[in-house]
């Protein structure tokens, strides 16, 4: 087993631009051995998020006036930073998440792509727009709003900082984050390297509890908040916004569906591979996951065995910084626990699991919060495992007798993510069309087909807006209408 102790580091809060100590402490464990103490996080409470709101309010009345070429220059030399900073980085957050330092590595690229994506096209997407013509001139101009609450979740917390902090800051507001208590020290960290470069009070950085997250999206000083996370939370945070009418952006839960046609072949160890990682990278923890699988019933038996051998080959359970292992723990018991549960749910039903790859290290797998990835085969559309978002390194297959059958059954859900459907292309983009999902992948599915260019967001209760795209830039400003027009007599208005 490779040596995962390490001294514990201590991250602080960030409050205009001075780092804040606190008396009690987040402790965040490592998930691959719970006893070790990664490092501690500040416990910030209510009176911390005024101050911290308060800062961004008046950083706000001067940050506002800056350029655009201002803004994009600060953020270019933050990402530099952030690339001369990788190892450390992604060394902790593997560390205090569980998932492996190739995932790390993953995120951490993905972040910064999105970061330079929204550099590069800003001028283009929230650049003042100066039209003229007969009828006269108009300015089109892309104001900040104001103050931005963003909260982030635990399974991606520095791309799902970054995708928030990027435009906000590229548009002129500022912003107060809020990391998971799951996940809080590699993104305080990068949320440090950032808020560098920019004036105090542009960035501000809390660690907390749910009073802490209240605060954040009830404060009337907060004129727009940004939240990923499930979908419970993301209802009670639009009643919290609705006094003060804030601008939303949510991303919430998903159950995304992966239908394979009658003309996907099983035979196809790369489609096979791509389905596999796209079940079960970061160990299943993804919203944009494929989380059920719907397989012709004439198919069934064949895809159900060379599924098994697919991710029996990939499939290796064990510690985050061997660079053989593809799957570490679940990041936390309480996720271990109710993925458990699910599983244990659908053979009681009935459905056959299947225990799947390899665990390298069994002495260090029984001290963690490891769980070994099992296909669910047998289960039914009413089982919670298929009805509700595991999370985890879990997933079940559903047979379907005809392609109208697997339609609805895919949109037989409260969610609408993402979803994937696999087989001769032209056929699965016509069934894609038919998929009620804000994405819908071809042949793949999950991170492997994610784009920064294009939008990405749910429908239905899967969430409010889109991140990411030119969309994702423009929800963080007000369109500003500036019209002077020919003023020549208008003939259709009397004297």
């Amino acid at each position: 087993m490779i040596e995962l102790v390490h001294e514990p580091v201590t991250v602080h809060a960030l409050i205009n631009g001075e780092k804040v100590d606190t008396k009690d402490k987040i402790t965040r464990e490592n998930p691959s051995n719970p006893s070790e103490i990664v490092g501690y996080a500040p416990l910030n409470t209510k009176e911390d998020t005024v101050r911290a709101i308060d800062a961004a309010d008046e950083a706000f009345k001067t940050w506002r006036n800056s350029s655009l070429e201002e803004r994009i220059e600060r953020m270019q030399r933050a990402i530099k930073r952030l690339q001369d900073s990788q190892k450390e980085i992604t060394e902790l957050l593997s560390r205090e998440h569980g998932k492996p330092v190739y995932d790390s590595e993953g995120e951490l690229y993905v972040s910064i792509a999105w970061m330079e994506h929204a550099c590069k096209t800003a001028k283009d997407v929230i650049g003042d727009d100066v039209r003229e013509d007969e009828n006269g001139t108009t300015i089109i101009k892309h104001d900040p709003i104001g103050v931005v609450s963003a909260i982030a979740p635990w399974n991606y917390p520095i791309s799902l900082s970054t995708i928030k902090v990027a435009p906000a800051l590229l548009a002129g507001n500022t912003i107060v984050v809020k990391p998971s208590p799951l996940a809080p020290l590699a993104v305080t960290v990068v949320l440090d390297i950032i808020a560098e470069e920019f004036p105090p009070g542009v960035v501000n950085v809390l660690n907390g509890e749910a009073d802490v997250g209240i605060e954040m999206t009830s404060n009337p000083k907060v004129m727009k908040i940004a939240f990923t996370g499930g979908t419970e939370t993301g209802r009670k945070i639009m009643e919290a916004a609705a006094p003060t009418v804030k601008e939303l952006t949510l991303e919430l839960g998903g159950n995304d569906p992966a239908i394979m046609l009658p003309s996907f072949d099983p035979n196809d160890e790369k489609a096979m591979r791509r389905l596999v990682v796209s079940n079960f990278l970061t160990a299943g923890e993804i919203c944009m996951i494929a989380k059920r699988i719907y397989v012709p019933r004439s198919m069934h038996d064949q895809f159900v065995e060379k599924y098994i051998e697919a991710a029996n080959k990939w499939v290796r359970v064990g510690d985050p910084f061997n660079r053989d292992v593809t799957l570490g723990p679940v990041n936390n018991k309480k996720q271990k626990d109710y993925v458990q549960e699910l599983v244990d749910d659908a053979q009681a039903n009935g459905a056959e699991i299947h225990k799947l790859g390899e665990i390298l290290d069994p002495e260090l797998f029984e001290k963690g919060y490891f769980m070994q990835p099992t296909l669910v085969v047998g289960a039914k559309q009413e089982d919670r495992i298929v009805k509700e978002e595991q999370f985890g390194p879990t997933v079940p297959i559903v047979a379907y007798d005809d392609v109208d059958e697997a339609v609805h059954l895919a949109n037989d859900s409260i969610f609408g993510l993402t979803s994937s459907v696999w087989g001769d292309d032209q056929e699965a983009i016509e069934v894609a069309a038919r998929i009620e999902a804000g994405t819908t992948m071809i042949n793949t599915a999950a991170i492997q087909g994610l784009d920064v260019r294009y939008e990405f967001g749910g429908v239905k209760q899967s969430g409010v807006g889109r991140e990411y795209g030119e969309q994702g830039l423009k929800s963080y400003v007000n369109i500003h209408i500036i019209n002077n027009p020919n003023t020549k007599d208008l003939p259709h208005i009397p004297e």
